[in-house]
């Protein structure tokens, strides 16, 4: 069973995994929440796989889903409201950037652009 399977199963309402069990036999069990992707809706999940296939072209969304730009933005706009942003460079604590005054590593003057944030 795939995840759009599970989710037409489960009509969009919130569920638990509870168990998973790798290729050879070895179960895990415990509580397990899905990928955020997983749980949008059969629909969105294709419109995010169409997104990444047309390398995030949104002419090429218009042509595959013969829908106008607004329309593409729309959705792209609801989607991305229900998945939590993952911060991948967050900003260094002030702690951090202290540290790295005092070893030398950045000037006064970096240190204060970082902190207010200019970096």
């Amino acid at each position: 069973m795939d995840w759009q399977e599970l989710t037409n199963l489960t009509q969009g309402r919130p569920f638990l995994v509870e168990r998973v069990r790798l290729e050879g036999g070895v179960a895990i069990e415990g509580e397990f929440e899905l990928p955020q992707l997983a749980q949008l809706s059969v629909e969105d999940q294709i419109f995010v796989t169409a997104f990444v296939r047309s390398h995030g072209s949104i002419k090429e969304m218009e042509r595959v889903f013969g829908v106008s730009y607004p329309t593409i933005k729309a959705r792209l706009k609801r989607i991305a409201q229900a998945l939590d942003f993952v911060e991948t460079d967050p900003a260094p604590s002030s702690a951090d950037v202290v540290d790295r005054l005092r070893r030398g590593e950045i000037t006064a003057q970096q240190a204060l652009a970082e902190l207010e944030g200019r970096t």
